[in-house]
């Protein structure tokens, strides 16, 4: 079941819960309900995503707010992984892009996150990507994300097709919320209201998001 805004949301598809209580949207009813989906590789989530969800869960925890936190990987397998998601959790250690870039910026305390994630934490399901990558999958990753391109010509269509295809079987695994919810990249944001109805899925910076958050609340 593929995620649809204004729809019933569909179940997150975890591997495992690293920190917290294992939950879901249909044991959530009531609360609204703030899905943050970041890499551990990732520093942009690091800088500003994550920050912004440790900060929306100390103002609205109490008040109907739920934060539930999921790495994912679509890339950098060797980095987005199980083993460096627990040293995050456990011990503030970051990795990588996200080390370099938060070392440069000086975002680090003793080389580690200075704060740390209080909300439950989970590793999407991941699973080894098998045989041919189909021809529908391949036209709905091009039709959101290539403004025109069935006006393009049919040259042009068909490399970008090649690539989109290269760029599938250059991939290890697929994850399943990552996926479910069509999500762009890193970080994501997934919003759902206290009827377990999607209201939002955003990618990148989303500075309105305690707008949209205090509006659902108050529903």
């Amino acid at each position: 079941m593929k995620a649809q805004i204004g729809q019933k949301t569909p179940l997150l598809s975890v591997s495992t819960w690293v920190q917290g209580t294992e939950t879901n949207f249909d044991r959530l009813l009531g609360q609204v309900v703030l899905v943050e989906v970041f890499q551990v590789n990732c520093p942009g989530c690091f800088l500003y995503a994550l920050p912004q969800a440790v900060d929306l869960h100390r103002k609205y925890s109490e008040h109907g707010l739920t934060i539930l936190g999921v790495a994912t990987a679509f890339e950098d397998f060797d980095k987005n992984n199980m083993e460096n998601l627990i040293r995050l959790i456990e011990n503030g250690e970051v990795v990588g892009e996200t080390l370099r870039i938060l070392s440069q910026q000086d975002k680090l305390s003793a080389g580690l996150l200075p704060y740390r994630i209080p909300f439950p934490v989970a590793m999407d399901r991941l699973n080894k990507r098998q045989g041919e990558v189909s021809n529908n999958v391949i036209t709905n990753f091009i039709k959101d994300r290539v403004p025109n391109f069935e006006q393009r010509p049919e040259a042009d269509q068909q490399k970008i097709r090649q690539q989109v295809r290269n760029y599938f079987q250059s991939l290890d695994y697929h994850a399943e919320t990552f996926e479910r919810f069509d999500l762009k990249g890193t970080p994501s944001h997934i919003l759902v209201d206290k009827q377990g109805i999607l209201r939002d899925c955003a990618f990148g910076d989303y500075p309105e998001l305690e707008m949209r958050i205090l509006g659902l609340l108050q529903e």
